[in-house]
Order: structure tokens, then sequence, then C-alpha cells
């Protein structure tokens, strides 16, 4: 196994994944997380296998596998205390933020309903209903009754109208 005989290695995880599978799950308590794991455990006593000294090959890999577990629970574990702390920052936001959010907002949105009024009408309504309402080019097509191609050369022609005619600063 040592000398790169993948076969060997394979007979190896065969005869041992149950065990450690069972010994990273009574750290873990999650199967999913406990079979991938497993997974990463066999790939790590590959890459480690180096360091073998042939003495007591099962008790070597179940270290590899407790301490893997370990540290997978610790991740886990400081991942909730993260995203907690997160989900408290943003409650913790105040009334003042989030009218002053509110307010950015709605300027946003009559500053684009102002250029989409600037813009001539064959394009207004094709940039309308592909930016602002998400319509697909089929659904749009659809209900103008042109082809998709229509379509795309007038989103085509717009964008280099908006192009020609707006700073980028604008938006």
């Amino acid at each position: 196994m040592r000398s790169g005989d993948d076969h060997a290695f394979r007979l190896i995880v065969e005869k041992y994944r149950t065990e450690l599978f069972r010994v990273i799950y009574a750290i873990l308590r999650d199967q999913k997380d406990a079979e991938d794991a497993t997974q990463e455990v066999f790939i790590k006593i590959y890459h480690s296998l180096s360091t073998f000294e042939n003495q007591g090959l099962k008790t070597w890999m179940t270290r590899i596998a407790v301490n893997h577990a370990i540290d997978s629970r610790r991740k886990r574990e400081r991942r909730r205390e993260e995203m907690t702390e997160q989900l408290a920052f943003q409650s913790a936001v105040s009334a003042k933020d989030h009218v002053e959010a509110e307010v950015m907002l709605t300027e946003k949105q009559r500053l684009v309903r102002e250029k989409l009024d600037q813009l001539p009408g064959s394009y207004r309504e094709v940039v309308y209903d592909f930016y602002i309402a998400e319509k697909s080019y089929q659904q749009m097509a659809d209900e103008q009754q042109v082809q998709v191609k229509t379509i795309e050369t007038k989103l085509y022609r717009a964008r280099q109208w908006m192009k020609k005619h707006w700073k980028e600063e604008e938006f």
C-alpha cells in the first residue's frame, strides 16, 4: 500500500470504512457530515501513508479519523457562532438605518423611472420588460407578437442608445 498500490488501499478502505464511519459519527452526530468526513479521512490517510511507521494501522487510522472529526465539529460550531453573531448584528440595525435605506431605495426608484421616461418609446417597453419586470426574451416576443431576434435587436439598440446619451455616473 505504501508503494502506491491503489488496489491495496481500496482493500483497506473496504475493510475499515464502517469502523471509521462509526467513530466519526459518534463525534459529529450527523450522518451526512460523518459520511463526508469519512471520505476526507481516507484521503488524509492516503496522503499520510509515508508517515505511517508500520505500528498499528487501525489505531493510526482511527487517530486520524478522531482528530479530523473533532476539527470538523469545531468548524461547524464556529460557523454556527458566526451565523448567530451575524444574525444578532443584522437584527441590531436601528430603525434609523432602516428608514434611511428605504429613503435611498425610493430615491433610486424615482431616478430609474425618470431615466426610463427619457428613453424613446420603442426602447422603453423592452428595457422595462427585461430589466424591471424580468421577462424572458421569449415572453416579450410572445406579448409583442414578434420574433425573439427582434427583441434581442431592440435591447441591443436600447443599450447603445443609453451608452450614447447617459453618463455612467448617472447610474
